[in-house]
Order: C-alpha cells, then structure tokens, then sequence
C-alpha cells in the first residue's frame, strides 16, 4: 500500500457555540498502524475518545479481511484457493468490484490481479536487484483482471496462478467507511488520514477548510509543492517518492504497470486526486500516474467525480480542467 504521500497542515481556531458544546478548537488525535502504514484520525469533539475507539476496531476488522499477506484473511483465503471459488464478507466483495470497475474504467492501467508483479519486484524489500525479462513475463502472464468472476458473495480467481492485491483500493474504502461511521456518531468535524489518504469530514470548526499540503516529489517528507482546500473531500496522491530503489541512475519504484510489468515511466512524479469518494480518488491516483499526464489528464476530464493535479518530473504542474486552486 501507498506510504504518506501528503502532509495534513491543519490549524484551527474556532469559537465554541455555547457551553454545552462538544466542538473543541483542537482536535482528540489517534494514531495506529494498519494496512502496513500509519493511520491518524483527528476528531474536533471532547466526546472523541470512545469513537476513536470505534475507528480504531473498524480499522482492525477490514485489515483481518483485505491484508494479503495476513494469514487467513479473506483476500489470503482467496489467493490461495487454487483457482477454486471462495465465498467472502460483502465488504471484501464490494472492494473487488471497486477495483474490477476501475481495472475496465482505465483499460486495465489499475488491475487488482498485480499482486504476482508486486510479489517479483518487492520494492519495499529490495536491495537493487532486477528482475529477469523471463520472471517479468511469467509474472505479467498472470495478470488480468478479467480472471476475477464475482457472483453474489463468491469470487473465484478463473487463473490458478492468479493473486489479489488491494492495495490501490482498500484504503480508500476504508477511509468511505470511517468517515460514514464518524458522521453515525454526529461528528461534524473531523480529519481522517490513512498513510496519505486524507478524507475530511465537514470542515474546520471555525467553518474554513482543511489545508492538505501535497508532498513536494523526493523532498523531505512534509515540505510541500502546493496546498489544496477541502471540506467534505478527499485527497490522495501516488508518486514513485513513495517506495523505491535507485540502480544505475535509475529509479525503480513499487508503481508497476501491468502492461509492460515494469515500474511506470511516463514523465511523472506525482498525481494527486481531490474526489468526494475517497475510494475513487485511490484507485484513480494509481490509474492515472500508470496512463501518464496525457491520458491520465482525459480520464479525469471525462468524469464528474474528481478533478486531479498531475506533477511532471521536472515538477511542473498540470490541473484538470474543473480544479479549485
């Protein structure tokens, strides 16, 4: 999954409504890690505490089902069935069809099925070591997101060989349901970051927006290149700054593109989604940085749910035509 990739820049000042007020000008924080990364949720409200207990047991229950490499979880269960059918929860289900949706969407630039790739570069761990052109064919051979039947709660991966990773959209997902949870709780206020991707729920309490810097491309991390405003929003961004190894001059990062089964190399550093779902803003911040900025910037264009922010590798920066700077 994608490490933080934005710095969330919030300062508030707010003026209570009334003694019985539970709005707090500074926020009730929790911080954990799931999904392989660091998650913080910030809530403005005194009551804070046992909701954030809430948050933290959704976090643990959605791990336990989409981790793919937590022995047991759904997603394990399914990856190893051998090509048999697995019946699972409807929230891993609804996942799989987020990722399928979005594999169709960008002609197969975000495929769920890459986990075999993932698994034969391993970014996260690799010293600098590249894989043979034979191993990177075998591995791509095994990728198709068309290989994944869904009927009702059962899903069967039609290639044996074939393995899920849902590290492009779970997160996102995730983030949907927190924040549905928080709102459940009448929290109106509240910010919450799962190693980048941030969704906000409400605004300030002051009633401004939240301002989410975008990590400045292999600078220190929380030195930002711009800053977007969001309320009731999410922003997510994918970059190769992210996880990589450099060999030889070159950098090869954990972003691969299931054409060429190579890491992407199209001219980007970084695209940043800004969407109402966090969902679609996850898996469209991997689709796009793997189409590159000319298809990735039609894409986004075609749709109404998310405008995008696309840096080049010389760090210029190219917005979607509906963006709010």
């Amino acid at each position: 999954m994608k490490n933080s990739g934005i710095l969330a820049m919030v300062l508030v000042l707010a003026t209570l409504a009334g003694g019985c007020s539970s709005v707090v000008s500074e926020p009730v924080s929790r911080t954990s890690t799931f999904f392989d990364t660091v998650v913080q949720i910030d809530i403005y409200d005194k009551n804070a505490e046992e909701v954030l207990d809430g948050c933290m047991e959704l976090c643990q229950g959605y791990e336990e089902k989409f981790s793919r490499t937590r022995e047991g979880s759904e997603i394990w269960q399914l990856n190893h069935a051998g090509g048999q059918a697995v019946t699972l929860s409807q929230d891993t289900v609804d996942v799989i069809r987020l990722g399928l949706h979005y594999g169709e969407l960008t002609g197969g630039a975000l495929d769920i099925t890459i986990a075999p790739l993932t698994d034969l570069w391993d970014i996260k761990n690799n010293p600098g070591t590249l894989p043979d052109a034979a191993a990177i064919e075998s591995a791509r051979s095994h990728v198709n997101y068309e290989n994944v039947r869904v009927d009702g709660t059962t899903v069967q991966l039609m290639d044996p060989a074939a393995s899920v990773d849902l590290g492009a959209v779970a997160k996102g997902y995730v983030a949907d349901r927190l924040k549905e949870y928080l709102e459940d709780q009448g929290i109106a206020s509240a910010l919450i970051n799962l190693g980048g991707n941030i969704l906000a729920v409400g605004g300030k309490p002051d009633g401004t927006s939240f301002n989410i810097g975008v990590q400045y491309p292999f600078r220190e991390q929380g030195e930002s290149i711009t800053s977007i405003k969001i309320k009731d929003k999410s922003v997510v961004s994918s970059g190769p700054y992210q996880r990589y190894f450099e060999l030889d001059g070159k950098i090869y990062h954990h972003i691969l593109d299931p054409a060429s089964g190579r890491p992407s190399d199209n001219g980007l550093s970084s695209v940043t989604i800004v969407a109402d779902s966090s969902a679609d803003a996850d898996c469209l911040s991997t689709a796009c940085f793997v189409l590159g900025l000319q298809q990735g910037m039609e894409l986004i264009d075609s749709l109404d749910n998310a405008e995008a922010l696309f840096i080049t590798s010389d760090y210029k920066l190219y917005y979607s035509s509906g963006f709010q700077k």
